[in-house]
């Protein structure tokens, strides 16, 4: 039986079935099934498709989801030094994070997604269409949102060390909740809500960036 969703979790089928393996595999269907405590590392599910799926404390370093579609989903206590998303579709899915090295998802779509809690050394998500996605509760290494089409995007309780917006294209992003370090690509942040005490930790970043001589007296 799959375990009722808490607050801004995702409503997974009232039946799971249990994986049996061995192993994740390419082009595989995936439909209402529950993975728990199981070690993923090295395996690939390029173009594989996940609905209604629950992740419980599985490892999945290494894994390839290239191109995959995850939808309805819950993904809990991710751990992975590597996670390879690249062109994958992610939808009305909610991850919470245990350690995460790299987590690669270029050139896809997130739509309502949503990422709590836990250590991200790298998050890529250049050249990825983000709808209604929201980051809880993160410690973000360097943050790549590199020629992203973003809308409804958020950061409640996050620290980003590096932010990465060149070439980005925001509507109704929401930066005021984060604690960020540096951004690279400033004309990026055009269409970001950010705090009056964020833009003055940003403006010598900004003014440099941008050719701005700060002149003494």
């Amino acid at each position: 039986m799959a375990r009722g969703p808490g607050p801004g979790e995702v409503a997974l089928p009232e039946t799971l079935t249990s994986f049996l393996g061995p192993a994740l595999e390419p082009h595989g269907d995936y439909d209402a099934v529950h993975f728990a405590g199981l070690d993923f590392a090295g395996q690939a599910a390029n173009d594989a498709g996940f609905l209604g799926c629950w992740f419980e404390r599985c490892g999945l370093d290494g894994v390839s989801m290239r191109r995959a579609r995850v939808s309805e989903c819950r993904l809990d206590e991710l751990r992975a030094t590597s996670l390879d998303a690249a062109d994958s579709v992610w939808r009305d899915t909610a991850v919470t994070v245990r350690r995460v090295g790299a987590l690669l998802s270029t050139g896809g779509a997130w739509s309502s997604v949503r990422v709590r809690g836990g250590r991200l050394d790298l998050v890529d998500l250049s050249g990825t269409k983000l709808a209604s996605v929201a980051f809880e509760g993160c410690a973000i290494g360097e943050l790549d949102l590199g020629t992203v089409e973003a809308r409804d995007l958020s950061f409640a309780g996050c620290e980003i060390e590096l932010l990465d917006v060149t070439g980005a294209r925001l509507v109704r992003a929401d930066l005021t909740g984060a604690s960020i370090g540096g951004v690279r690509g400033v004309a990026g942040l055009r269409g970001a809500t950010v705090t009056a005490q964020q833009l003055m930790d940003l403006a010598p970043l900004m003014a440099a960036q941008l050719g701005i001589m700060l002149a003494e007296g």
